[in-house]
């Protein structure tokens, strides 16, 4: 087998986009005003790969935040159903981050388990992901501590490390080996893998760990009824801003629109912080304050979530911590729950 690194030119980056753009949908980060977005795009003048993070995490691409499941039509008696097909297009994730791309690995556990989806998987199975490491991270970063990395590889299918001049191509999956059969493409050498290795020693030694407990999971079920869920609860405003920017969070509604005899079952985003995600047809809600949303938030990506997915449901990509309105810090509160005995 030939050595799954490689070396593209930044000069020859723009054909190598232009080939891809002939052959399959590409979404990367692109600047919309002042935020970086990860967007499809119809140029590779249109990409930016100088950028910290994205606004918004990649997951619409497979997971789209409003999808029509099946269109439908009634009459004299019968229905009948429509159901979009896909462009036959495959895709490319283009620039994403390694967090955003682990954040895929946690949907392809929960989407493709044993009750697979297959609006998703039919998204999934045609995407590339080509994650670029974070040579320079943020503040608000602790994909470290969630057991991930700025230069982690799981998710991917090509891991590209900026190496000022060129950018070293590493293939994790047979996917990503075909992807770098490409002419834009060299063979790399042992001074382009030394300065990619030293790139990650440097980024992961300006990342603060956050300390956590090795028995997180099971201590967070020991103090399900603590009274500082209540306290650190709030000031949560409950907008689930946290949920839709997170690459991990993949709660639905189902829902039917329609008109007459005709009509359509879509599936759009929800949260666990909205008031009406638990509430029953009764009026019944099991979780009816801010105090019982946000703590199934936490139990959810960190102890829920690494029982049955054997990982958590958080890849430290700090978006929830730098977008919060009220500075709700998911890292205080995970440090604070792993201190001291349990109550």
């Amino acid at each position: 087998m030939s050595d799954p690194t490689k070396t593209l030119r930044k000069e020859r980056l723009e054909k190598f986009l232009e080939r891809l753009l002939d052959e399959r949908q590409v979404f990367a980060p692109v600047k919309r005003g002042e935020v970086i977005l990860i967007r499809k795009i119809d140029a590779p003048s249109q990409v930016i790969l100088d950028y910290r993070n994205a606004k918004e995490s990649p997951k619409s691409v497979v997971f789209p935040q409003r999808e029509t499941l099946f269109g439908y039509r009634t009459e004299k008696g019968k229905a009948e159903l429509d159901v979009p097909s896909d462009t036959g297009k495959g895709r490319v994730l283009f620039g994403i981050r390694p967090c955003d791309a682990r954040g895929l690995l946690l949907l392809d556990k929960v989407f493709g388990g044993g009750c697979s989806d297959p609006y998703y998987m039919e998204k999934r199975k045609d995407t590339v992901v080509v994650s670029l490491g974070c040579v320079d991270t943020n503040q608000s970063c602790f994909c470290l501590s969630m057991g991930g990395g700025p230069f982690s590889s799981e998710g991917s299918d090509v891991l590209l490390v900026d190496l000022g001049d060129r950018y070293a191509a590493k293939a994790l999956t047979g996917k990503g080996a075909d992807l770098l059969e490409d002419e834009a493409f060299e063979e790399s050498d042992e001074q382009a893998l030394r300065r990619a290795e030293k790139a990650r020693e440097r980024a992961e030694a300006s990342m603060k760990p956050v300390a956590l407990r090795k028995d997180l999971k099971e201590h967070l079920d020991r103090i399900f009824d603590d009274p500082r869920w209540k306290d650190m609860a709030e000031t949560c405003l409950g907008c689930g801003i946290c949920t839709y920017l997170c690459p991990a969070c993949h709660c639905f509604d189902i829902c039917d629109e329609g008109a007459g005899l005709t009509g359509e079952r879509i599936r759009v985003w929800d949260s666990c912080q909205f008031p009406l995600f638990t509430q029953q047809a009764s009026g019944f809600n099991p979780r009816p304050t801010f105090k019982e949303r946000f703590r199934q938030r936490i139990m959810h990506k960190f102890s829920y979530l690494p029982k049955t997915q054997g990982m958590p449901g958080c890849v430290g990509c700090g978006r929830c911590v730098t977008e919060c309105p009220v500075n709700l810090d998911i890292r205080e509160v995970i440090a604070s729950f792993s201190e001291g005995n349990d109550r």
